[in-house]
Protein backbone atom coordinates (compact mmCIF):
# COMPACT_ATOMS: atom_id res chain seq x y z
CA UNK A 1 0.00 0.00 0.00
CA UNK A 2 1.24 3.26 -0.71
CA UNK A 3 -0.65 6.84 0.11
CA UNK A 4 -0.49 9.28 -2.56
CA UNK A 5 -1.49 13.05 -1.20
CA UNK A 6 -3.60 15.63 -3.91
CA UNK A 7 -4.39 12.36 -5.90
CA UNK A 8 -7.22 13.39 -7.20
CA UNK A 9 -5.56 17.08 -8.64
CA UNK A 10 -4.02 17.48 -11.89
CA UNK A 11 -0.30 15.83 -11.30
CA UNK A 12 -1.45 13.56 -8.73
CA UNK A 13 -4.70 11.92 -10.43
CA UNK A 14 -2.39 11.65 -13.56
CA UNK A 15 0.33 9.69 -11.22
CA UNK A 16 -2.51 7.17 -10.01
CA UNK A 17 -3.97 6.55 -13.27
CA UNK A 18 -0.47 6.09 -14.36
CA UNK A 19 0.18 3.64 -11.04
CA UNK A 20 -2.92 1.47 -11.41
CA UNK A 21 -2.01 0.85 -15.23
CA UNK A 22 1.32 -0.71 -14.23
CA UNK A 23 0.87 -2.19 -11.01
CA UNK A 24 -1.72 -3.88 -8.68
CA UNK A 25 -0.44 -2.76 -5.16
CA UNK A 26 -2.96 -0.61 -3.44
CA UNK A 27 -2.80 2.91 -3.01
CA UNK A 28 -4.86 5.08 -0.74
CA UNK A 29 -5.71 8.60 -2.36
CA UNK A 30 -5.69 11.21 0.38
CA UNK A 31 -7.43 15.00 -0.85
CA UNK A 32 -9.58 17.36 0.95
CA UNK A 33 -11.40 18.12 -2.74
CA UNK A 34 -10.40 21.88 -2.59
CA UNK A 35 -11.24 23.85 -5.79
CA UNK A 36 -8.40 22.17 -7.98
CA UNK A 37 -9.21 18.50 -6.95
CA UNK A 38 -11.90 16.47 -8.49
CA UNK A 39 -12.78 13.16 -8.35
CA UNK A 40 -13.80 13.20 -12.10
CA UNK A 41 -9.83 13.20 -12.73
CA UNK A 42 -9.99 9.72 -11.40
CA UNK A 43 -13.33 8.09 -14.00
CA UNK A 44 -10.68 6.21 -15.74
CA UNK A 45 -9.29 4.43 -12.88
CA UNK A 46 -13.48 4.40 -11.72
CA UNK A 47 -14.70 2.72 -15.05
CA UNK A 48 -11.64 -0.03 -15.07
CA UNK A 49 -13.43 -1.53 -11.35
CA UNK A 50 -10.25 -0.43 -9.34
CA UNK A 51 -12.09 2.54 -7.43
CA UNK A 52 -12.31 1.39 -3.87
CA UNK A 53 -10.86 -1.64 -4.69
CA UNK A 54 -7.19 -1.12 -5.15
CA UNK A 55 -7.36 2.37 -4.95
CA UNK A 56 -9.17 3.96 -1.74
CA UNK A 57 -10.26 7.45 -1.19
CA UNK A 58 -9.91 9.53 2.01
CA UNK A 59 -11.13 12.79 2.07
CA UNK A 60 -8.61 14.61 4.48
CA UNK A 61 -7.26 17.85 4.81
CA UNK A 62 -3.34 18.16 5.85
CA UNK A 63 -4.19 20.97 8.25
CA UNK A 64 -6.08 18.58 10.61
CA UNK A 65 -3.31 16.63 11.69
CA UNK A 66 -5.36 14.31 13.81
CA UNK A 67 -7.06 12.93 10.81
CA UNK A 68 -4.00 12.79 8.56
CA UNK A 69 -2.42 10.86 11.69
CA UNK A 70 -5.15 8.12 11.57
CA UNK A 71 -4.89 7.46 8.30
CA UNK A 72 -1.02 6.93 8.11
CA UNK A 73 -1.44 4.71 11.04
CA UNK A 74 -4.25 3.14 9.17
CA UNK A 75 -3.34 2.18 6.30
CA UNK A 76 0.36 1.41 7.23
CA UNK A 77 2.09 2.24 3.96
CA UNK A 78 4.78 1.40 2.63
CA UNK A 79 5.47 4.91 0.99
CA UNK A 80 4.04 8.26 1.02
CA UNK A 81 3.88 9.85 -2.35
CA UNK A 82 3.28 14.20 -1.09
CA UNK A 83 1.29 15.85 -4.36
CA UNK A 84 -1.09 17.70 -2.46
CA UNK A 85 -0.25 21.43 -2.79
CA UNK A 86 -1.19 24.94 -3.05
CA UNK A 87 0.34 25.95 -6.82
CA UNK A 88 -1.14 28.93 -8.03
CA UNK A 89 1.25 31.77 -8.07
CA UNK A 90 -1.81 34.43 -8.88
CA UNK A 91 -3.65 32.92 -5.76
CA UNK A 92 -0.87 33.07 -3.82
CA UNK A 93 -0.27 36.81 -4.33
CA UNK A 94 -4.04 37.40 -3.50
CA UNK A 95 -4.31 35.23 -0.58
CA UNK A 96 -0.45 33.88 0.85
CA UNK A 97 -2.09 32.41 3.99
CA UNK A 98 -3.75 29.02 2.38
CA UNK A 99 -0.57 28.64 1.05
CA UNK A 100 1.30 28.53 4.16
CA UNK A 101 -1.55 26.32 5.94
CA UNK A 102 -1.41 23.94 3.05
CA UNK A 103 1.86 24.01 1.80
CA UNK A 104 4.04 24.40 5.16
CA UNK A 105 2.16 23.17 7.66
CA UNK A 106 -0.11 20.64 6.03
CA UNK A 107 3.52 18.88 5.01
CA UNK A 108 4.58 19.38 8.44
CA UNK A 109 1.58 17.57 9.65
CA UNK A 110 1.98 15.10 7.01
CA UNK A 111 6.15 14.74 8.17
CA UNK A 112 4.71 13.82 11.37
CA UNK A 113 2.65 11.11 11.09
CA UNK A 114 5.32 9.52 8.66
CA UNK A 115 7.76 10.05 11.71
CA UNK A 116 5.33 8.27 13.88
CA UNK A 117 4.37 5.60 11.40
CA UNK A 118 8.52 4.65 10.87
CA UNK A 119 9.35 4.97 14.39
CA UNK A 120 6.43 1.89 14.82
CA UNK A 121 7.86 0.27 11.83
CA UNK A 122 11.41 0.44 13.42
CA UNK A 123 10.16 -1.03 17.07
CA UNK A 124 7.60 -3.78 15.43
CA UNK A 125 9.12 -4.28 11.89
CA UNK A 126 12.47 -3.33 10.88
CA UNK A 127 11.69 -4.64 7.67
CA UNK A 128 9.34 -1.88 6.61
CA UNK A 129 11.67 0.74 8.07
CA UNK A 130 14.21 0.01 5.81
CA UNK A 131 12.07 -0.27 3.16
CA UNK A 132 9.68 2.70 3.89
CA UNK A 133 10.05 6.28 2.24
CA UNK A 134 8.06 9.53 2.02
CA UNK A 135 8.61 11.15 -1.65
CA UNK A 136 7.86 14.92 -1.26
CA UNK A 137 7.56 16.60 -4.89
CA UNK A 138 8.41 20.22 -5.62
CA UNK A 139 8.96 22.83 -7.64
CA UNK A 140 11.50 24.45 -9.74
CA UNK A 141 10.29 27.61 -8.29
CA UNK A 142 12.04 27.53 -5.21
CA UNK A 143 15.33 28.28 -6.91
CA UNK A 144 14.36 31.63 -8.06
CA UNK A 145 14.90 33.00 -11.36
CA UNK A 146 17.68 33.00 -14.42
CA UNK A 147 18.78 35.48 -16.77
CA UNK A 148 19.22 34.76 -19.82
CA UNK A 149 22.77 33.15 -20.14
CA UNK A 150 22.61 31.62 -17.06
CA UNK A 151 23.17 28.35 -16.71
CA UNK A 152 20.53 25.95 -15.29
CA UNK A 153 19.02 25.14 -11.91
CA UNK A 154 21.31 21.90 -10.66
CA UNK A 155 20.01 20.23 -7.38
CA UNK A 156 22.80 22.28 -5.23
CA UNK A 157 21.52 25.63 -6.85
CA UNK A 158 20.69 28.16 -3.68
CA UNK A 159 17.23 28.45 -2.56
CA UNK A 160 16.28 32.09 -3.77
CA UNK A 161 12.02 31.83 -4.05
CA UNK A 162 10.17 35.40 -4.82
CA UNK A 163 6.88 34.30 -4.81
CA UNK A 164 4.37 33.75 -1.20
CA UNK A 165 3.91 30.06 -3.46
CA UNK A 166 7.70 29.46 -3.95
CA UNK A 167 8.46 30.80 -0.57
CA UNK A 168 5.98 28.06 0.94
CA UNK A 169 7.40 24.90 -1.46
CA UNK A 170 11.07 26.38 -0.26
CA UNK A 171 9.94 26.28 3.42
CA UNK A 172 7.92 22.85 3.07
CA UNK A 173 11.64 21.15 1.02
CA UNK A 174 14.06 22.68 3.71
CA UNK A 175 11.16 20.71 6.44
CA UNK A 176 11.45 17.54 4.72
CA UNK A 177 15.63 17.81 4.89
CA UNK A 178 15.95 18.60 8.43
CA UNK A 179 13.34 15.70 8.97
CA UNK A 180 15.80 13.29 7.53
CA UNK A 181 18.62 14.50 9.01
CA UNK A 182 16.65 15.27 12.37
CA UNK A 183 14.77 12.20 12.86
CA UNK A 184 16.09 9.75 10.61
CA UNK A 185 12.66 9.72 8.25
CA UNK A 186 14.04 8.13 4.54
CA UNK A 187 12.98 11.08 2.35
CA UNK A 188 13.21 11.80 -1.13
CA UNK A 189 12.56 15.03 -2.68
CA UNK A 190 11.78 15.94 -6.68
CA UNK A 191 11.85 19.52 -7.81
CA UNK A 192 9.83 19.54 -11.30
CA UNK A 193 9.41 22.23 -14.06
CA UNK A 194 5.91 23.25 -15.56
CA UNK A 195 4.05 20.51 -16.09
CA UNK A 196 1.44 19.97 -18.64
CA UNK A 197 -1.53 17.63 -19.68
CA UNK A 198 -4.71 16.13 -19.22
CA UNK A 199 -6.67 17.06 -16.35
CA UNK A 200 -4.97 20.68 -15.23
CA UNK A 201 -7.09 23.04 -13.50
CA UNK A 202 -8.00 25.83 -16.19
CA UNK A 203 -6.35 28.64 -14.73
CA UNK A 204 -2.81 27.48 -15.54
CA UNK A 205 -1.71 28.63 -19.01
CA UNK A 206 -1.64 25.98 -21.07
CA UNK A 207 -5.30 25.17 -20.21
CA UNK A 208 -6.63 28.68 -19.91
CA UNK A 209 -5.44 29.44 -23.18
CA UNK A 210 -7.16 26.18 -24.81
CA UNK A 211 -10.53 27.26 -23.58
CA UNK A 212 -10.24 30.82 -23.65
CA UNK A 213 -9.33 30.43 -27.88
CA UNK A 214 -12.53 27.56 -28.42
CA UNK A 215 -14.55 30.07 -26.71
CA UNK A 216 -13.82 33.59 -28.27
CA UNK A 217 -11.89 34.79 -25.39
CA UNK A 218 -8.87 37.49 -25.52
CA UNK A 219 -5.81 35.13 -24.66
CA UNK A 220 -4.11 36.64 -21.86
CA UNK A 221 -0.24 37.06 -22.09
CA UNK A 222 1.63 38.50 -18.74
CA UNK A 223 4.11 41.55 -19.78
CA UNK A 224 6.18 41.08 -23.07
CA UNK A 225 5.80 37.03 -23.57
CA UNK A 226 9.07 36.95 -22.97
CA UNK A 227 9.30 34.84 -19.44
CA UNK A 228 11.00 31.36 -20.14
CA UNK A 229 9.55 28.20 -18.33
CA UNK A 230 11.00 24.57 -18.95
CA UNK A 231 7.97 22.44 -19.81
CA UNK A 232 7.31 18.72 -18.56
CA UNK A 233 4.78 16.24 -19.75
CA UNK A 234 2.75 15.00 -16.79
CA UNK A 235 2.86 11.84 -17.71
CA UNK A 236 6.86 11.54 -18.27
CA UNK A 237 6.43 13.66 -14.69
CA UNK A 238 4.76 10.51 -13.10
CA UNK A 239 7.16 8.33 -14.84
CA UNK A 240 10.29 9.55 -13.38
CA UNK A 241 8.75 9.87 -9.74
CA UNK A 242 8.11 5.76 -9.94
CA UNK A 243 11.51 6.11 -10.70
CA UNK A 244 12.72 7.87 -7.97
CA UNK A 245 10.07 6.39 -5.46
CA UNK A 246 12.13 3.13 -6.79
CA UNK A 247 15.57 3.82 -6.62
CA UNK A 248 15.77 7.08 -5.69
CA UNK A 249 18.86 7.41 -2.58
CA UNK A 250 17.33 8.38 0.49
CA UNK A 251 18.25 11.79 1.11
CA UNK A 252 18.72 12.83 -2.09
CA UNK A 253 16.80 15.60 -3.97
CA UNK A 254 16.12 14.99 -8.36
CA UNK A 255 15.27 17.76 -10.39
CA UNK A 256 12.80 16.54 -12.93
CA UNK A 257 12.39 18.52 -16.01
CA UNK A 258 11.39 18.38 -19.80
CA UNK A 259 14.23 20.20 -21.46
CA UNK A 260 11.63 22.07 -23.43
CA UNK A 261 12.51 26.22 -22.46
CA UNK A 262 9.95 28.07 -24.17
CA UNK A 263 8.68 31.49 -23.97
CA UNK A 264 5.29 32.11 -22.94
CA UNK A 265 4.41 33.76 -26.75
CA UNK A 266 6.25 30.52 -28.36
CA UNK A 267 3.93 28.45 -26.06
CA UNK A 268 0.74 30.53 -27.06
CA UNK A 269 1.81 30.96 -30.40
CA UNK A 270 1.93 26.51 -30.75
CA UNK A 271 -1.34 26.28 -29.17
CA UNK A 272 -2.64 28.36 -31.64
CA UNK A 273 -0.88 26.94 -34.44
CA UNK A 274 -2.36 23.89 -33.31
CA UNK A 275 -5.75 24.72 -33.31
CA UNK A 276 -5.96 26.45 -36.19
CA UNK A 277 -5.78 23.05 -37.91
CA UNK A 278 -7.78 20.91 -35.10
CA UNK A 279 -10.74 23.50 -34.72
CA UNK A 280 -10.34 26.45 -36.93
CA UNK A 281 -12.29 29.65 -36.40
CA UNK A 282 -15.16 30.69 -38.47
CA UNK A 283 -13.95 33.39 -39.59
CA UNK A 284 -10.52 32.21 -40.93
CA UNK A 285 -8.28 34.05 -39.06
CA UNK A 286 -6.00 32.69 -36.94
CA UNK A 287 -6.44 32.22 -33.36
CA UNK A 288 -3.03 34.54 -32.63
CA UNK A 289 -5.71 37.03 -33.51
CA UNK A 290 -7.17 37.06 -29.71
CA UNK A 291 -3.62 37.43 -28.20
CA UNK A 292 -3.55 40.38 -25.55
CA UNK A 293 -0.55 41.19 -23.62
CA UNK A 294 -1.74 42.36 -20.11
CA UNK A 295 -0.05 43.82 -16.77
CA UNK A 296 2.72 41.86 -15.52
CA UNK A 297 2.57 39.75 -12.23
CA UNK A 298 4.20 41.14 -9.53
CA UNK A 299 7.63 39.90 -9.07
CA UNK A 300 7.59 37.69 -12.24
CA UNK A 301 10.57 35.64 -12.45
CA UNK A 302 12.11 35.76 -15.53
CA UNK A 303 13.58 32.04 -16.53
CA UNK A 304 12.98 29.02 -15.43
CA UNK A 305 15.59 26.34 -16.38
CA UNK A 306 16.34 22.53 -15.18
CA UNK A 307 19.54 20.75 -14.87
CA UNK A 308 18.38 16.94 -15.16
CA UNK A 309 21.87 15.36 -15.48
CA UNK A 310 21.68 13.68 -11.80
CA UNK A 311 18.57 11.34 -12.36
CA UNK A 312 19.33 11.00 -16.26
CA UNK A 313 22.76 9.64 -15.15
CA UNK A 314 21.88 7.67 -11.54
CA UNK A 315 18.54 6.32 -12.38
CA UNK A 316 18.50 6.15 -16.32
CA UNK A 317 15.34 8.64 -16.48
CA UNK A 318 14.66 11.72 -19.37
CA UNK A 319 11.60 12.64 -21.09
CA UNK A 320 9.82 11.06 -23.76
CA UNK A 321 7.87 13.81 -25.51
CA UNK A 322 9.43 16.80 -26.85
CA UNK A 323 7.53 19.66 -26.22
CA UNK A 324 6.31 19.40 -29.96
CA UNK A 325 4.52 15.55 -29.27
CA UNK A 326 3.42 16.80 -25.89
CA UNK A 327 1.54 19.90 -26.69
CA UNK A 328 -0.45 18.52 -29.52
CA UNK A 329 -1.81 15.69 -27.11
CA UNK A 330 -2.66 17.70 -25.04
CA UNK A 331 -4.46 20.35 -27.28
CA UNK A 332 -5.99 17.00 -28.47
CA UNK A 333 -7.47 15.51 -24.80
CA UNK A 334 -8.93 18.98 -24.06
CA UNK A 335 -10.83 18.99 -27.21
CA UNK A 336 -12.17 15.79 -26.80
CA UNK A 337 -13.00 16.63 -23.13
CA UNK A 338 -14.52 19.82 -23.68
CA UNK A 339 -17.36 18.76 -21.44
CA UNK A 340 -14.65 18.04 -18.46
CA UNK A 341 -13.39 21.72 -18.81
CA UNK A 342 -17.51 22.81 -18.55
CA UNK A 343 -18.51 20.89 -15.34
CA UNK A 344 -15.27 21.66 -13.80
CA UNK A 345 -16.17 25.91 -14.60
CA UNK A 346 -19.87 25.51 -13.61
CA UNK A 347 -18.88 23.38 -9.96
CA UNK A 348 -16.26 26.14 -9.40
CA UNK A 349 -18.36 29.31 -10.62
CA UNK A 350 -16.18 30.55 -13.81
CA UNK A 351 -19.53 30.01 -16.00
Amino acid sequence: MIIVTGGAGFIGANFVVDWVSQSTEPLTVLDCLTYAGNLANLETVSRSGRFDGQVLFSRTDLRDFEAVNAVVAAKKPRAIVHFAAESHVDRSIEGPGEFIQTNVIGTFHLLQAARNLHADYLANAPSMASSFRFLHVSTDEVYGSLNDTDPSFTELTAYAPNSPYSASKAASDHLVRAWHHTYGLPTLTTNCSNNYGPFQYPEKLIPLIISHAIEGKALPIYGDGRNVRDWLFVKDHCTAIRKVLEHGAVGEVYNIGGEAEMTNIEVVSTICRLLDKRKPRADGKSYEAQIEFVSDRPGHDKRYAMNIDKIKHHLGWQPSESFASGIAKTVDWYLQHQGWVGDLQIRRGLI
